[in-house]
């Protein structure tokens, strides 16, 4: 299994989180996604915002989250939003 922290974009402390949530692997995020990983660190931390589903995304796909498509950032952004009304309800 590969370490949290060789993928582009995961640094000490997401891995951290990550862990936390019983993410230990960079498999195991990748086989996760980025949108339930990032639920379940919603969960736990509920301060994290739409630059971690960024970067955990960037990380999945081997490439720095600020250079992930346009189209990519607008379906992540719409999920974030999304949840974002679920909580207010």
């Amino acid at each position: 299994m590969s370490e949290l922290t060789s993928m582009v974009n995961i640094g000490t402390e997401i891995a951290k989180k990550l862990n936390s949530v019983g993410i230990d692997s960079a498999e195991k995020l990748i086989e996760l996604g980025s949108k339930q990983a990032f639920l379940k660190l919603k969960e736990l931390y509920p301060q994290i915002c739409l630059v971690h589903l960024y970067t955990l995304e960037g990380a999945i796909n081997n490439i720095e989250f600020n250079c992930l498509s346009e189209d990519k950032k607008k379906e992540l952004k719409e999920f974030n939003d999304f949840l974002k009304g679920q909580r207010r309800v």
